[in-house]
């Protein structure tokens, strides 16, 4: 019998990893999603046949496995609702919510739940996300695996021992769509200067994106050498990442992940005060 999961909250990541689940063939029956409004829960109901729910109390009391997915303002009013609720029953509890720490959470829930903190991003939305996890020891293995498993349905799961990480895992993967964005833009920008319809830039800059992802996923060298095989010496390739290199990438780059992090402690700090 499949565990009972609940999400607290239906909106585009919940949602995300409910159709994974259903699409890896999880039973819909065993699914349910919270939302305050019922006119919100209806295509959600519709579109993959699971329970929905305006009273997040009455929805976790029989579940195995609680996904609060609320925005980090308001996480602080769910978690004290349902704090009583998961006292008794003590399911696992996952969080995708950026910027509140293990403790804080476990503060608001009464403490001493088995808890993950899950970093995921915005390409789970197609199937091809990137989620960091990290467990509270109160976390069994076999709680771990099914974490694991849940997030799976939307793309890589990674795990890390320390939650202080997960400030990196936002900077590489949390906010890392970003950037892909920012260089899709500039080369569409660049080709169109170059002479070619924007359209056309655009579709050759995400296809060469998505092809050199699928090479590096597949291959057993790393990105330096496979920048290597690209670049003839003297050739055309090779002119262009000295350039990209004397303009300062590779600094840019280190500069705003690092911001990025900062940005997320300080974000932890700032929700975990309110």
């Amino acid at each position: 019998m499949a565990s009972r999961v609940t999400f607290i909250g239906a909106g585009n990541m919940a949602s995300a990893i409910i159709g994974g689940m259903i699409d890896n063939g999880y039973p819909a029956t065993a699914i349910t999603a919270t939302s305050p409004s019922d006119a919100f829960l209806a295509p959600v109901h519709e579109r993959f046949g699971i329970h929905t729910d305006t009273d997040n109390v009455t929805a976790v009391r029989d579940a195995d496995v609680v996904v609060l997915a609320v925005k980090p303002q308001v996480m602080r009013e769910v978690c004290e609702g349902l704090r009583d609720s998961l006292q008794r029953q003590r399911p696992l509890v996952i969080s995708v919510a950026a910027g509140l720490t293990a403790e804080t959470l476990d503060t608001w829930l009464g403490g001493g739940l088995p808890l993950i903190r899950c970093m995921p991003n915005t390409p789970s939305l197609v199937g091809a996300g990137a989620s960091g996890l990290y467990a509270t020891p109160q976390v069994s293995d076999a709680q771990r695996t099914q974490a694991s498993e849940l997030l799976e349905a939307v793309g890589l799961v990674e795990w890390v021992d320390d939650e202080a990480l997960l400030d990196a895992v936002t900077a590489v993967s949390g906010s890392g769509p970003a950037y892909f964005f920012l260089m899709f833009e500039a080369m569409e920008e660049a080709g169109v200067k170059l002479g070619l319809p924007a359209e056309t830039a655009r579709r050759l800059a995400i296809q060469t994106a998505l092809g050199a992802a699928r090479m590096a996923a597949q291959s057993d060298q790393e990105p330096a050498q496979l920048k290597r095989n690209v670049m003839s010496p003297g050739g055309t390739t090779e002119r262009a990442i000295e350039h990209l290199e004397q303009a300062g990438l590779r600094r840019a780059l280190l500069d705003a992940m690092d911001a990025c992090a900062a940005r997320a402690r300080e974000m932890a700090e700032e929700l975990g005060k309110r």
